[in-house]
Parts: C-alpha cells; structure tokens; sequence
C-alpha cells in the first residue's frame, strides 16, 4: 500500500545489496559561476576553512584552558581539568575538522536531506522519516542519566561555540561552493539529539539480514512464478525451499570456527539494569526550511539510497578483531588487533583523538586514546590506560520482515481487525512544494512498502515468501487466525528492527572509555544494545576476554530468515535475550579469540541467534595464521599487522586446483591458466595471478548464476564461496548446466569461464598475461560524500583523491570489498587497522582510511591513504611524555574574559 506522494516515489526496482556508490549531485545553472569562481577558490576560500591549530583561542563557555596537541598526523590529544571542558574542547576540534560532515550527517538522519538539496531525495527523506531515527535518538536523550547527558551537552556547546566563531566558507569549502546558490543557508546549533542520531545510522550500516531476506522473499515469489502449473501447490513450496536452502546454506560449522566454542563461567554484573523492553515507535519529527536549488542524482531505489546517505550493507561489510594472550606473545602481555569493514568514505568515518583529564579520579575519569565519530563525544574503539576493546558486527539477526493484511485503516491480528497507527509530516523541500508523508505502522513497526520498490514487490505477492519460510507447515489462514480472504487481499511490508526502539548505546560508550575489568567491560556491553558489535577485551593485568552485547530478539514461531504472517500473533518477537546467557568467553585456554562475523557459537546454544552469518573464511584464515606464527615463536605486535594484511583468496586456491585437468580453448587463456599454477593465492596488488583469479571468479558467477533464464543472487562472496565449493565437489550438480550459454556440466563451464575471463582481462589490461596486475583493477578513488560525484570535473577535483592501487579481496583478510557483475573497483575497506599493545601503550600502532582533515586540500586530507593502502600504520603515542614528543602544534583554548 502506497501512502506517500508521487513526489516520493522511486523509478525502478533495484536489489537491494547493490552498492550505488556515492551520493552525486547535478548541479544546476551555475557551471558558469564556478569556472569563473574557481581562481577564487583556489587562492583564497579554499585555505580559509582550515583551523586553527597553534596559538591561543577564546571561547565562552569553558571553566578552565584546555590543551590540544596535533601529532604529525593532525591527531589531537585533548587535556582538560574537567568532563565539561573535555566534551566541550572535543566538540570545538570536530567542528574545526569536520563541521560539514557532521552537519550533512545529521541532515540524513533527520530525514531532512530535501531542506538542502532538493526534490530528488525527498523520496529518501520519506524512507529515513518513516523508520523516525531523529524521533529515537530523541527519546534516548530524554532517557538519559545527568552525567551522560552533561557529555552531550558539553559537546554540544563545543561545537555551537565554533559555530559562532566562524560561518559559510569560513567552517568548510562544501558551504562556499553551496552558497553560490543557496546564500541563505546556514548551520543551525548543535543539539545532543544531532549526535545520538548517527549511532542509528551505524546501526543502518551494520543492520544484519533485511537484504537478505527481501532477497530471498523476490527469489521465492520468482521460483513460485517459475513452477509448472500442475505443481501440487505443497510440493512446490517445498521444491523453492530446497532452492532457497541451496543457495543460502548452513553456516558451515564442520570446517571454520565459532567465537565461542566453550562459553565461559563468568561472575554475574552487580547491577539493577533490566533487559530491554519493547516500546512503541513514534516516527514524528521537527522540520525546518533552507533554500537551495541544488539537485541530487536520484537513485533507483530509496533503501539503496539511504545506504548510499549512510553506509551499505554492501560485499566485504563486516570487520576483523582478535585478542591474543600473553602466553603466546614476545611481550607476554596481550595484543588486540581490530579492523573494522565499512563502506569507503572520503573523509573516513573515524577520526582518532584521544581524550585526558588533567588529573583522573572520579569527577574526571578519561584517560582514553582511539577512534570516535565525528559528531559523538567519547571514543568508540580504543583503549584507556587499563583496557583496550574492539568491535565487530555481530551478524545476529535483529531485523524482521512481517507481511501485514491490511483492510482500509485496519490490519489483522489473530482474527480480529485493529486500527493501524498513523501520523503525518511534511517534507520540506528547497526549491519546491513541501510534500506531505502519512506514516502507517503495526505493532510491528512502520510500514514500508509503498517506499521502495522491492518492499512494494513483497507485498504484492507476499505468500510465496511465507510459505517457503515455513515449507510443511499449517496452512497459512487455518486455526482461525485470519478468515479466508472473500476478495483480493490486500497486503502491506512492515519492519521490526531494534534500532527503531530507543535504547543505551550512546551510554554504554562511555562505560566502556572508563571500564577497569572485565566486569566493568561486561557492565558496558550490557549497555551496548544497538548495533549489537562482538566486543573483545584485553587488560593491563593480561587477560582477555569475549562478550556478546546488544538487544537480541526471542522469537515465536519463525526465525526471521523469510517474511513472517503478521496476523499470527505467535510469530511476534517475545522479548529478549537475558544478558547474563549471551556468549562470553575469559580467558580460554586456546590463548586467543577471533571474530570476524563467523558464527558465534554452534547450534546447540539455548537461543536463535542467525543463520545469515559470514561464512567463516576470514576467522577460519585468521586463527590459522595465529596458530601457525605462534608454533613457530611468540607473536609480535607486527604479526598482528602482518595478518591484517592477508589476502589470500580461499576460493582463488579452489578453482586453481580446478582447472588443473580442464582443457581451454586459446593461447592466451592456456597462458592466464598457467599463471594460477605458480600462484600463492595472495591478492596482492602487483599480482597477474590476482587479477586473473579475481576475473575468472567474477565470470564463472555469473555464467552460472547470472547469465540464465531466470537469473540467481550473485551478492554476498561468502556465500557464493560456499555454494561453489560445494558444486566442485560435484560434477553432476545441475547448475553446472546453462541452456543460454550452451554449456553442458562443470568441465564446460569451467572452460568457458576462464576464456571469458581472458577476453575480459585482455581487454583491460592487454593480451600481455604478466603484465597484469590486480592493484589497478581493484584500486580505490576516494570520492567526497557529497560534491565529489556532481559531474561536473572542476568540482570533483576539488574533493576527491586517487585511484590508489591496493590489494586485498572480498571475503579475504584483508577485506576490501568489490561487486560481482558490476565492477573490481574496491567499494568497502577496512576502515581502520589498530593493533593495542597492552605491554607498552606507546608501542600500539593505528591508522584510517584517509585522515584527520575533512577539508580539500588540507595537508590531512587524505595523508594516510597511501600508508592504509600498503598497510603501514603510525606510531599511536599515548602516555603523557610521548605525546609531549609527537606534538608538532598545541593549541590552547581559553575561557573568555
């Protein structure tokens, strides 16, 4: 059902787990005003955003002076005698870095996107409006304990109090390119809810199997189209079923391991929390007016476009974080290693600080150094001077899809009508008409199709999709739920998603900058509710240590992995899983944890948790190499960077062996064979081999699933990895046949693929097979979030970087992300690498994707791409004397007066 405007609706219907790329803009009547601007830029505007960083400030608001020492890096340590000055100075130094990001950001998670940009994205206003993450992150600020809230406040206030000091080309060249036509725009003050906000966009980012299961649902209602029509309609469910099931295997449990394979017995946390409760969700939200005429490339799809906005669950999201004990290092002390895999952003979505109180004890309790988001007070992943953590995306299922039958104002709930629940706002939209949205929710949450064409596609023949997630059950109307429908029902896509209730993430960070032990880390993770992240641990003492947080569901009568009845009150979420019986290992006698998205523990644990894991091959490959490195001497903090840097390529080892015996047509593809014969199966960027194997992949996934008839999913490698292996062992499997490409059993297609694969590369890169190379097919350009993709080449010069040539793969250690069928170009990376050293803080090392600057043309821009790329990382400088040493500027904020 579709309740927006026709101003919202989206063109065509594309898969949701395509990566569109960055958010572009077309930028209208004024192609003119910049040519002759741009002698403008260059010489002055540009270099007049960039901040302050030595010398002395005076700014209202702040008790005491407070230090801020860059590195060489651009890296501040902030020192303050307080928590209020402390937030206050972070505020301040992300708002002279970053302000635009920041105020951009919040303009997405508002649903606000059309106020500066116009018409083209009101239909993704309309999808962020309707899941109302400005209304959560709201309520989770009304929730907020005083001293929490104090952070906010405080930060808030920092940022405000640069804002006051600066304005239009002053904070960012963005606002001087955007007031050549929007001169009236201008920021508005800095609110806690701006920064609470952007949490439920990471959440977004790493929000687990809804493309999955939207994905599965289109396929079951196409195999349900494709059965013959004297199909007996039970055998047929089954027969998608067993489709579906084939191409969405079981975590393979048999060959790559679990994050806990022994649950520890730990002490239960001291504390009167209680589980996580459901609520209600009011998707209301304020809107204001900005004038612009600037339009947005529209996308095909509003859910892809949110990704887009925010971040994807895209091939290669996930991250890589392991802790290894003392017992196995030089040190004998633990190393910590994280990198966490996002979607490329340029600048990045971290920005390193560190934050110190002059002196801690209670009333000031910071001495906390790593990543934060620009926009959130505290630090998000690092270490403090007893503790350091790292996160990983738990991959647990916390994203329903519930098929609602809908009558009028009402919906069906076992057996009865209910009145859906309904509110109205108004998009405003600069440079046109304000559009007025009508919001529909169920005691599920806000509906969605009518938003997106792939929803809209579920609701319009919804029953295939659940039948085939329940093949061999009841009927679907028995046992009274529903009456047999007397017409031509009418249905709806409604979703139930954690991150739509509020909740205490923007708490549990701090809990986890001042934790002491491992009780104290246990105590934040129980905070942690969304997104749910696997948390490793290690201490100064040498232990370390696992803990599964967030806010997971129990179910009723389905698991999630198909869209579920909606009016069958047993197939609701029936609350949540008690935090003292999540996974939690300390201490085990392995010497080390691995997370790496992989399942967490084996099936036999009490509570669903998935069955849409990653399929293992990097924890598998990670905890290989750590037994093997240790087997051979203690393990070094370069070890650890050592493995991050992995890019060996599991299923390239597979097809090599593959081909071994199977005769290819052709000089040329005799020779690309040949190079897989030598190959150590490492993508490494200056590899012929690489480049080939990476084709060859690519071809041999799309003959087999793609280029058919009725075309199969070609997202998710992993997956694919696993499907494919499989097949190899099989000769006779069916889909080694392709009618459409005339090939006839696993040697042929084999063949075929590979010459495929030559012609392809050949044509890339020349007919000279060792010349090949897979760092420039992979490479990375770095692309502006917003005016890095209007079209228009001046423009994009000015923000974007690159191509920078990198190694590494999808599903491979080294985790940086391409699209099958579409292109080799690397789409998501490993955001950071950090490896902690808890023998010598000093010693720990860490870098990011670009760098601390989001100004084009500052000398921090992009000064740590080209390290990132060949994974070198920076000294990480922690204690008070080598910070001391590493400051190249120090700039001291006052109180004024």
């Amino acid at each position: 059902m579709t309740t927006d405007s026709p101003e919202t609706a989206v063109p065509s219907r594309r898969s949701l787990g395509v990566r569109i790329g960055r958010i572009a803009f077309l930028v209208v009547a004024v192609i003119v005003v910049i040519a002759v601007a741009a002698a403008f830029f260059v010489t002055w505007t540009i270099q007049r955003s960039f901040p302050q960083t030595g010398g002395a400030i005076e700014v209202t608001g702040l008790a005491s002076e407070v230090t801020v020492k860059r590195d060489a890096s651009g890296v501040p340590t902030i020192t303050a005698d307080s928590t209020d000055d402390l937030f206050y100075a972070q505020g301040f130094v992300h708002a002279q870095d970053r302000f635009f990001e920041m105020d951009f950001r919040r303009h997405v998670t508002a649903g606000r996107v059309a106020e500066m940009f116009g018409a083209s994205q009101a239909g993704t206003d309309a999808f962020l409006r309707t899941l109302g993450w400005r209304k959560v992150a709201e309520a989770e600020v009304a929730a907020m304990d005083d001293v929490t809230l104090g952070y906010y406040e405080a930060y808030a206030a920092g940022v405000n109090a640069y804002l006051a000091s600066r304005s239009g080309a002053e904070l960012s060249l963005e606002y001087a390119v955007l007031s050549m036509q929007n001169p009236d725009y201008a920021p508005e003050p800095w609110e806690p809810a701006d920064s609470v906000a952007w949490l439920k966009a990471m959440a977004w980012d790493l929000r687990g199997n809804v493309e999955d299961e939207t994905e599965r649902a289109l396929l079951a209602a196409e195999l349900d189209a494709g059965a013959t029509e004297d199909a007996d309609a039970t055998d047929a469910a089954d027969d998608t079923s067993a489709m579906l099931e084939r191409l969405y295997p079981d975590y393979p449990f048999d060959e790559n391991p679990v994050i806990v394979p022994k649950i520890s017995t730990v002490p239960a946390l001291e504390t009167d929390a209680e589980p996580a409760a459901f609520s209600s969700r009011d998707t209301d939200a304020d809107v204001q007016q900005a004038v612009t005429t600037v339009e947005w490339e529209e996308t095909a799809n509003v859910v892809a476009a949110a990704s887009l906005l925010v971040g994807d669950v895209g091939e290669g999201i996930g991250s890589n974080s392991w802790v290894v004990s003392g017992d196995l290092t030089d040190t004998g002390m633990p190393l910590l290693a994280n990198d966490p895999h996002l979607g490329a952003s340029l600048p990045s979505v971290w920005y390193q600080v560190q934050l110190k109180c002059s002196t801690v004890n209670e009333a000031c309790p910071f001495d906390v150094g790593g990543f934060s988001f620009s926009g959130l007070p505290g630090i998000v992943i690092g270490h403090n001077q007893k503790v350091a953590w790292g996160f990983t995306n738990l991959t647990t299922d916390v994203t329903d899809l519930y098929i609602e039958r809908v009558q009028g104002d009402e919906y069906w709930r076992d057996g009865v009508l209910v009145p859906l629940e309904e509110s109205t706002e108004t998009i405003k939209v600069a440079g046109g008409d304000d559009i007025e949205l009508t919001i529909r929710s169920t005691v599920h949450g806000p509906i969605i199709s009518g938003l997106t064409d792939d929803f809209t596609a579920i609701a319009d023949d919804p029953l295939p999709a659940v039948e085939a997630g329940i093949p061999g059950g009841p009927d679907l109307f028995s046992g009274g739920t529903l009456p047999e429908p007397k017409e031509e029902p009418e249905y709806a896509v409604s979703l139930r998603w954690t991150a739509l209730d509020p909740g205490t993430a923007a708490t549990a960070i701090f809990a986890l900058s001042t934790a002491q032990d491992f009780d104290d880390f246990r105590y934040a993770a129980s905070l942690f509710d969304v997104p749910a992240q696997n948390l490793t641990y290690a201490d100064t003492d040498g232990n370390i240590g696992y803990q599964t947080p967030g806010r997971l569901p129990i179910r009723g009568a389905g698991d999630g992995w198909m869209p579920q009845p909606g009016w069958d009150s047993s197939y609701d979420w029936t609350g949540f899983i008690p935090f003292e019986e999540l996974p939690v290992s300390y201490n085990p006698t392995s010497g080390y944890i691995v997370t790496a998205n992989n399942a967490i523990v084996t099936d036999d644990y009490e509570y669903f948790l998935s069955r849409d894991w990653d399929y293992g091959y990097r924890a598998a490959r990670i905890a290989h190499l750590i037994e093997r490195r240790a087997a051979a001497g203690p393990l070094t903090a370069q070890d650890m960077q050592d493995i991050q840097m992995d890019s060996e390529m599991w299923i390239g080892k597979q097809l090599a062996a593959a081909l071994a015996d199977v005769e290819v047509s052709g000089t040329g593809p005799r020779e690309a064979v040949e190079l897989l014969h030598a190959w150590d199966a490492q993508n490494t960027a200056s590899s012929a081999a690489a480049a080939y194997a990476n084709v060859l992949w690519s071809n041999l996934v799309q003959n087999i699933f793609g280029r058919r008839e009725q075309p199969l999913p070609i997202d998710g490698q992993a997956r694919l990895f696993t499907v494919v292996a499989s097949m190899l062992e099989d000769p006779s499997d069916p889909l080694w046949t392709n009618a459409e490409l005339d090939v006839d059993g696993m040697d042929e297609m084999l063949a075929l693929s590979a010459e495929d694969a030559y012609d392809e590369l050949s044509g890339l890169q020349g007919t000279a097979v060792t010349l090949w190379n897979w760092g420039d097919l992979h490479a990375i350009t770095l692309r502006s979030d917003t005016l890095g993709a209007s079209g228009i080449a001046p423009i994009e010069a000015l923000f974007n970087r690159g191509p920078f040539r990198v190694g590494g793969g999808a599903s491979v250690v080294n985790a940086t992300g391409w699209e099958l069928g579409t292109s080799y170009a690397t789409t998501t990376v490993p955001s950071m690498r950090m490896v902690v050293d808890l023998s010598d803080f000093d010693a720990s090392t860490w870098i990011h994707l670009t760098g601390a600057s989001g100004h084009a043309f500052d000398e921090h821009y992009t000064d740590q791409t080209a390290d990132w790329a060949t994974g070198i990382q920076r000294p990480w400088a922690f204690s008070a004397k080598a910070v001391e040493a590493a400051a190249t500027h120090t700039l001291v904020l006052t109180p004024a007066g």
